[in-house]
């Protein structure tokens, strides 16, 4: 009876380290490559400036459903590709997260051009939740240290996301 309490025991932790993800998926992301759920048709001629997001952020009340908008990453999540930073055209970043957690993306799409179609909204983060990605992007402890505030700042939650260049 033990035996096989142990071996259904083994068997179960097995098969949980099969599915567990330990870093990132492999890819080299090249353009026409594409990540999450299904892109609209039409998903590059309607993507949106940051700028233009921004100004309708504000005017509709901090947040915009089913938009796209194109971007430079500059940074994915290391562990798991779970999310990313768009540059913006005034060099700021927005911070992108995969809905649902459903996907993730690989580290080659630093540096790639790329268009998100999803929501955007303005959120404060606390000091805890940048910190804690602030590590998982292997900042300086320094940087991490001298994040003392609360900001606030787009938050994205990507459907799909396009490599365009």
């Amino acid at each position: 009876m033990k035996f096989k309490v142990i071996l259904i025991a083994a068997a179960v932790s097995t098969s949980s380290l099969a599915f567990a993800q330990s870093g990132p998926p492999a890819g080299k992301a090249l353009v026409g490559d594409t990540y999450g759920g299904q892109l609209t048709s039409s998903v590059e001629s309607k993507a949106i400036t940051v700028d233009k997001l921004n100004k309708q952020l504000k005017k509709d009340n901090k947040k915009v459903e089913n938009v796209a908008v194109k971007g430079k990453v500059t940074d994915v999540c290391d562990k798991k590709g779970c999310w990313l930073t768009i540059q913006t055209e005034d060099n700021s970043k927005f911070f992108v997260k995969m809905k649902d957690y459903a996907f993730f993306v690989p580290t080659a799409l630093k540096g790639k051009n790329v268009v998100l179609e999803g929501n955007a909204e303005r959120k404060v983060i606390s000091v805890n939740e940048q910190k804690h990605y602030a590590e998982d992007a292997k900042k300086p402890q320094s940087e991490i240290d001298a994040i003392t505030q609360p900001k606030e700042e787009i938050r994205f939650v990507a459907n799909g996301i396009k490599v365009v260049n």
